[in-house]
């Protein structure tokens, strides 16, 4: 009992302020400084692209297109939300009134704090819409895969305002409270040193990864899609940023709204939340005319396998060359096309079975030698060719064979009445 006792007394009363901030890395000109809550940042945005890379690859996204898509969405999403910033804080750049006595030169110094998170999801939505434009796959998916790592990187993100002692909250008197440094510029005038604060980032931190985990649950048991997801995290993320934000004492724009004032964050907050719920009640509503697919129109691997065989298909239609149509006419039962009425020109004489048996081919049957034999003595000109024995000559230069002999292409063969004519020898 004594021990626990012991460990109990042990715990801090309060959350002490950090001792570091940054480190320099020496440089021939001089040295940079690597700020503490410029790692917090980064590190929130890799730990936010893991999970959303391990959810967007479960939804059958193509390999390698949510860093196509971050190229995009990062950028602009710091840049969106440090204006944001700029906007509801102005004082520092501008001046209190906008008076004109700020420091404009502080706008781009990123490592002194101050990122506005409706502005970076506002122009990182738009940057992640871009790149998914590019990678051919739909924005409303994207966010939806996205919504819980993003929660995530808010989580280890809002950890470098305690590294800069910045956008705490009010006085308090319990165990978790939060030492600023007297010294420290953001330490408000006109209060006793160790007096204790609201640690306002631990309460979004701890916020945010509570919704990690209710976000995955719901999505598990609901699959919330078209963009759904996404308005669920919005709901979430701005009903805790409503009173964690009316907690802080930090300088900010002040809006009056039905005479109430208090600070532009609360009241962004109050109709992104409103906006996102009635968002999600819509979508619920509308019935799903699309299938559950990641990709846009047309862009799927499916769409382009299916013209891939198409074109396939079209390549194996092939027109058959002169030797394969030779045989083709030979198999032939009856030689169409060989009408008498052309004394010029008469074909080798169309010939047709007496019986079911086996057809032997005209070419394997007569060599060009044994045609040749056929040619009368001194005479020229071509197409004149005897009648085979057995065969009798119709009017017009056509043939058929004689009653009771053996078709052309089966000998031994005889036929137990007249032959037909073969169609076409009219």
């Amino acid at each position: 009992m004594q021990s626990v006792l012991h460990a109990a007394a042990m715990i801090p009363a309060s959350i002490p302020s950090p001792e570091w901030s940054g480190f320099d890395i020496p440089l021939p000109w001089g040295s940079l400084r690597i700020h503490a809550y410029a790692l917090c940042i980064l590190l929130g945005i890799v730990v936010g692209l893991w999970l959303t890379s391990v959810r967007w690859a479960k939804r059958g996204a193509p390999e390698g297109s949510v860093w196509d898509i971050a190229i995009w969405a990062i950028p602009l999403g710091i840049i969106g939300g440090r204006l944001y910033h700029v906007v509801s804080s102005p004082d520092a750049y501008f001046g209190p009134g906008f008076d004109g006595t700020g420091d404009l030169s502080l706008i781009p110094q990123l490592q002194r704090g101050g990122l506005g998170i409706w502005g970076a999801v506002l122009l990182g939505t738009v940057g992640a819409w871009i790149g998914c434009r590019r990678a051919g796959v739909k924005l409303s998916g994207f966010l939806d895969a996205a919504a819980p790592g993003l929660l995530l990187a808010q989580a280890v993100g809002r950890w470098g305002n305690y590294f800069n002692q910045e956008l705490f909250g009010g006085p308090t008197t319990l165990p978790w409270g939060l030492q600023i440094d007297a010294d420290n510029p953001n330490f408000p005038p006109g209060m006793a040193a160790g007096t204790l604060f609201h640690p306002t980032f631990l309460y979004e931190s701890l916020w945010s990864l509570a919704g990690v985990g209710i976000l995955l649950l719901l999505d598990r048991k609901f699959r919330f899609r078209r963009g759904r997801l996404f308005a669920l995290y919005a709901v979430y993320y701005t009903l805790g940023r409503v009173w964690i934000e009316a907690m802080r004492i930090d300088d900010a724009e002040q809006i009056t709204f039905f005479g109430i004032t208090t600070r532009l964050n609360v009241w962004t907050s109050i109709v992104v939340l409103l906006g996102a719920l009635a968002i999600f009640v819509i979508l619920g509503l509308r019935k799903r005319t699309e299938p559950d697919t990641v990709y846009l129109a047309g862009r799927a691997p499916s769409d382009a396998d299916a013209d891939t065989d198409a074109d396939a298909d079209a390549e194996e239609i092939t027109v058959p060359d002169d030797h394969d149509a030779a045989h083709a006419a030979d198999d032939a039962p009856a030689a169409e096309g060989t009408k008498a009425g052309n004394g010029a020109e008469n074909k080798v004489p169309a010939t047709v079975p007496a019986s079911s048996g086996d057809v032997h081919h005209s070419d394997s049957a007569v060599s060009d030698s044994e045609l040749r034999d056929t040619l009368p003595e001194n005479q020229s000109g071509p197409g004149h060719v005897s009648a085979p024995a057995g065969t009798s000559q119709e009017p017009g230069g056509g043939t058929k064979p004689a009653a009771g002999a053996p078709a052309a292409g089966t000998p031994g063969r005889q036929s137990t009445g007249t032959a037909p004519e073969a169609e076409g020898t009219k």
